[in-house]
């Protein structure tokens, strides 16, 4: 079996072509959401780099505290990759719009590379007298699992 390194190039490539495609990088490795497809691994900063430097958007949540992190993947809306977003109200077995997501990992501390600033729909997080990352994420879950908007 020969030792040359993986490739992702054409991965990439794919990514950055496909509406929603989108590198999340967590505690656990990476995933490359692609077509219909995902590529994970745990060559996480090799991966990161080529993807910001080709224009893929890219989440980081390695920083963002388990707690949220954790909240965020398990109770949030999941990215629509490929596909149209599904009508509100977003819940944990939803699609949402790449970024509604990012806006709220960004949010918990993430960082967020190659997503326009008027992508991030920021629209969705309530006026909270407690700014901690905590009760913004509570706050923003609330509100996206709501159908009166």
């Amino acid at each position: 079996m020969s030792q040359e390194q993986f490739r992702y190039d054409d991965y990439i490539q794919q990514a950055k072509l496909t509406p929603g495609g989108h590198l999340h990088i967590g505690r656990g490795g990476f995933t490359l959401h692609l077509g219909r497809s995902r590529l994970s691994g745990y060559d996480r900063e090799t991966v990161k780099t080529a993807c910001i430097a080709a224009g893929v958007p890219v989440i980081d949540s390695r920083n963002v505290p388990l707690d949220l992190a954790a909240k965020l993947a398990v109770s949030g809306p999941m990215i629509a990759v490929n596909s149209d977003p599904d009508p509100r109200p977003w819940h944990a077995f939803a699609y949402a719009p790449l970024g509604v997501v990012a806006a709220a990992y960004r949010s918990a501390g993430a960082e967020v590379f190659n997503i326009e600033d008027e992508a991030f729909d920021e629209t969705m997080f309530p006026a909270l007298s407690d700014g901690s990352p905590k009760a913004i994420i509570a706050g923003w879950l609330d509100y996206v699992r709501n159908a009166d908007f």
